[in-house]
């Protein structure tokens, strides 16, 4: 027969491995079919994994063959600095449940990569474990290169300018860049504002070239990226902001509303204060009265009038025609 596997011995050879990989065991014909060689090669190649420090065992008789022993080493991982980063950044936001389904996968994943990662990559992976939080569980779209930029330099403390399109304005920004966070719809990063001397939230779609300037920080005292970015996006970027008593507690209020449309705080154990921002408040008034729960309106007093209107306008839909 000849040996007809493309790429050669070395090819065949992680072919055999990945063979014994997928099953307990294989005869030497059957492992001879699939590989397109003798069983005489696959002899040859077995000696090869085992010189590489696979324990691969042979059992002669019926129901005998090849088997791959417990302890079998990983085959090495070959990625480059952006590749391991990439990797990270989906596995990470998978491992968080923004991929329905493959959220176990991805840790064991995770798990199978930390053992086989060198030191130099292992640290690329950590950098956006680090820099990243993710809210919700929908995967965001953003460009791969400014989100990689964005994670090496928050793990490097880095300073980074940009060109920002927020909605008072464009111009550039001057930050010290400390979190990354995935929202159900979105990336934002949590950053200290060097000209206004704040801490502030960026959108990543509204970031244009993006540089890193080579000038290192001394990392501050940061607030709680997750919490600082919810409160950002369901409060402070609109005009009215409703506050809400729910008869309900945290945890069943929680299941209901999303991180990324309303800050929820626990207010004894049955009870819990909404806060979720908006900029009409009759559209606030209305996605309210379908929450199902008994609620008590703390604020402001024009989103109560704006629930009254709304009451009374269903009221009137629903009374009975004139005869």
């Amino acid at each position: 027969m000849s040996e007809t596997t493309e790429g050669g011995p070395t090819a065949r050879t992680l072919r055999l491995l990945d063979l014994l990989q997928s099953r307990p065991v294989w005869s030497g014909t059957e492992l001879a079919a699939r590989l397109g060689v003798t069983t005489r090669s696959v002899r040859r190649d077995v000696d090869r994994l085992r010189e590489l420090g696979y324990p691969v065992r042979a059992t002669h008789g019926a129901g005998g063959g090849y088997q791959l022993g417990a302890g079998r080493r990983l085959p090495p991982l070959l990625l480059d600095d952006d590749e391991a980063v990439a990797v990270a950044v989906c596995l990470r936001l998978a491992a968080g449940g923004t991929v329905e389904g493959l959220g176990e996968a991805a840790v064991r994943t995770l798990a199978k990569l930390d053992q086989v990662l060198p030191g130099r990559l292992r640290a690329q992976v950590e950098a956006i474990h680090e820099a990243t939080v993710t809210l919700d569980a929908t995967t965001p779209a953003v460009d791969a290169r400014t989100l990689l930029l964005l994670a090496r330099a928050c793990r490097e403390s880095e300073r980074v300018t940009f060109r920002y399109a927020g909605p008072r304005g464009e111009g550039e920004r001057r930050i010290e860049p400390y979190r990354l966070v995935a929202t159900g719809r979105r990336w934002y990063l949590l950053a200290y504002d060097l000209d206004r001397d704040d801490w502030r939230t960026f959108r990543l779609d509204r970031m244009t070239e993006p540089v890193t300037s080579g000038w290192r920080f001394r990392p501050r005292e940061a607030p709680d990226a997750a919490d600082f970015v919810r409160r950002a996006i369901t409060v402070g970027a609109y005009d009215h902001v409703a506050r809400v008593r729910i008869e309900a507690s945290k945890s069943i209020v929680d299941q209901r509303i999303p991180s990324s449309v309303g800050t929820v705080t626990a207010d004894g154990r049955s009870h819990c204060i909404l806060e979720s921002g908006g900029q009409n408040l009759d559209s606030m008034a209305l996605h309210l009265a379908l929450l199902p729960w008994p609620m008590t309106v703390l604020g402001p007093p024009e989103l109560r009038e704006a629930m009254t209107r709304q009451a009374q306008r269903l009221l009137a839909a629903a009374a009975a025609p004139e005869s």
